[in-house]
């Protein structure tokens, strides 16, 4: 029988790609060496916002997802329930659960994750929210908590994907990641918490949308006490969702494209 977590935090930094590996990043390093990890994580197409954050958070590509950055701007609520959301299985299953997601990007919280499940929401700039989500992890130990980190993609539209300003963001970001990891031993939870980082797509000179390289390959790491350390998982960022419930033993959405990679967990 599958061992089944107790949390699973799975964070996001948007626009990192897999840039990771041009600059300091000791707090994912180390979550690399002792996890499962690749930097060949495919996301989906077009490898924009919308597309991709609802594919890692719904299971399913944009063609049948639908969403886009209009489309959630808007701040109309997510209600396919043919195509759930994660944190909308996980409330079925557990009715009692402590749900977070905490976007500096608001459009997921509003127009991904479905309202009225009891989510406990927050929003604001990277530097501001990461004390808060550490807050709530030491507070409220959530079973399942969401982070989107969002000054990597404003540095790469501001100052050029793979430039010094953008590199040095995402060491600032891998900052937050170890914070957070710190806030999840202060908790007393490490022992049964599955980590997740990863991007929702890269970027290119100064934008993204296309199907490069630098544009589809992300990151992806995981760490926990029966993930398989070294493993490298072909997997796809819609992907994700199969991950999270398979860690916390709830069950996937029969209409998922999301699929269980090989390799990540030693069960």
């Amino acid at each position: 029988m599958s061992y089944t977590y107790k949390h699973v935090i799975l964070i996001g930094i948007d626009g990192a790609g897999n840039y990771i590996t041009r600059t300091e990043t000791p707090n994912i390093d180390k979550l690399f060496e002792k996890g499962a990890g690749t930097l060949r994580c495919l996301t989906s197409f077009p490898s924009i916002s919308a597309e991709c954050w609802g594919a890692m958070l719904l299971g399913v590509e944009p063609d049948i997802h639908g969403l886009t950055n209009h489309i959630v701007e808007r701040g109309d609520p997510y209600t396919d329930d043919a195509h759930p959301s994660i944190f909308k299985l996980i409330r079925s299953d557990r009715p009692d659960a402590v749900l977070g997601a905490f976007s500096n990007w608001t459009p997921i919280n509003t127009g991904i994750v479905e309202q009225g499940l009891n989510v406990d929401f927050d929003t604001g700039n990277d530097c501001n929210i990461a004390p808060r989500i550490c807050n709530y992890i030491r507070e409220r130990k959530p079973e399942f908590l969401f982070v989107q980190f969002d000054n990597v993609d404003g540095a790469g539209h501001g100052h050029g994907y793979g430039s010094k300003e953008y590199l040095e963001t995402i060491t600032r970001e891998d900052g937050y990641v170890g914070d957070i990891l710190q806030a999840v031993e202060d908790a007393g939870i490490a022992e049964d918490t599955l980590v997740l980082v990863t991007a929702d797509h890269g970027g290119i000179e100064y934008d993204h949308g296309g199907d490069t390289d630098e544009e589809m390959y992300v990151f992806f790491v995981a760490a926990g006490k029966t993930v398989k350390t070294g493993s490298q998982p072909e997997m796809r960022v819609r992907d994700i969702p199969s991950i999270v419930a398979h860690a916390l033993g709830v069950t996937g959405s029969v209409n998922w494209q999301a699929k269980l990679p090989d390799g990540i967990f030693e069960e």
